[in-house]
């Protein structure tokens, strides 16, 4: 599914894949972490293909359970696409299992809370399924989610 107006760098095949989205707010109850851990190995091991910002701690934290694996990821990034990429990305990217995505040009250089929702939106877009082990009821991820006919899993599913 490729979708115009995005800065690709990687292997966009990986579009092709079923696409489990994973978003989380950023401050996550401690019960919730370790069910998150459990899922995101489960995702590695089933060869699942995962799409997220994995921008916040416990996103950064999937990010690594993830890379250990062998299975496609996706990174929409809240931000332009990189000049040059971080060494731990471009080495997925040369093995043909990472695509980074951005909704906005180069000269975005921070990420601000609408450049979040924006990414966000684009997450959930792209996705066929949303995996949310943790939204707060005030935060702008609940006001997203609500917005969007898509089969949400929260951590009680998994």
């Amino acid at each position: 599914m490729f979708v115009p107006n995005l800065e690709y760098f990687g292997n966009k095949s990986i579009l092709e894949n079923y696409k489990i989205g994973f978003l989380c707010s950023q401050k996550v109850p401690a019960n919730i972490i370790l069910k998150t851990y459990d899922w995101a190995i489960k995702q590695r091991t089933s060869g699942n293909c995962v799409i997220s910002g994995f921008h916040s701690k416990i996103e950064k934290d999937v990010f690594d359970i993830l890379v250990k694996g062998t299975q496609p990821m996706i990174i929409v990034l809240a931000r332009g696409i990189y000049k040059r990429a971080p060494a731990e990305l471009k080495r997925e990217i040369d093995k043909d299992r990472l695509l980074i995505i951005s909704p906005f040009s180069a000269s975005v250089k921070r990420i601000s809370s609408k450049t979040s929702f924006k990414r966000n939106r684009i997450i959930l877009k792209l996705s066929d399924e949303i995996y949310l082990p943790y939204v707060n009821p005030q935060g702008n991820l609940h006001k997203l989610i609500r917005k969007f006919d898509t089969t949400i899993k929260s951590s009680k599913d998994s």
